[in-house]
């Protein structure tokens, strides 16, 4: 499946997420962990914000100027009803330039979605796009090697793939930054999350 794809199945959620009924306390305990890490709280990006706002209110109240980004345009549409002044912007992640630095970025279930050749570009790219002693939180699956399924487990089709934990750590060391948890919140389910660092100093260049 192409992004665009799994962004117009989304629209299909994008109401449900908006809803009473979508359970608002997921993934922000995780948050306000990877939060406890920074030192600075001055720009925050979400990416795969969906229509729930549920964590641009958290990152909000920690005082962030927040932006959000989603591929599917209901999700955003309903967002910018929920957040009228938070910068929203409707894009492809894969395509999408970062057009600053942020303290912290947030990719909860969302990054899992993109085909699997794209999974180390943009990771690398959000890890870039930290601030020096920024944090990136983002969700992943639990096993050890380059995997990818399709199911209807949220009712439309979605695809999912991920490096598998030892290639994501490494990754992560390369792109100047260190995992600071790593965790199996749902286990035995293999939902995985992840909390990185960006070095506060970067080291020097090989001449």
């Amino acid at each position: 499946m192409t992004p665009s794809e799994i962004a117009s199945n989304y629209n299909q959620l994008a109401d449900h997420w908006n809803s009473d009924t979508f359970p608002r306390l997921n993934g922000i305990e995780q948050h306000e962990r990877a939060i406890a890490f920074l030192e600075e709280k001055r720009r925050a990006l979400d990416v795969g914000c969906g229509s729930s706002g549920r964590i641009i209110d958290l990152l909000t109240s920690h005082g962030f100027d927040v932006e959000g980004l989603d591929y599917s345009p209901r999700m955003i549409e309903l967002a910018k009803q929920r957040h009228p002044n938070i910068p929203l912007h409707q894009a492809d992640i894969c395509d999408w330039s970062l057009p600053r630095k942020y303290d912290f970025i947030s990719a909860w279930d969302s990054i899992w979605h993109l085909p699997l050749a794209s999974q180390e570009p943009v990771m690398k790219k959000i890890m870039q796009g930290l601030n020096p002693g920024g944090v990136f939180i983002f969700t992943s699956g639990g096993v050890d090697a380059p995997s990818e399924k399709v199911d209807s487990a949220m009712g439309p089709q979605m695809y999912y793939s991920v490096l598998g934990i030892p290639a994501t750590l490494k990754l992560i060391s390369e792109s100047g930054c260190v995992c600071r948890h790593l965790e199996y919140d749902q286990y035995p389910e293999l939902h995985l999350y992840v909390i990185a660092q960006r070095a506060k100093q970067q080291p020097p260049s090989a001449s």
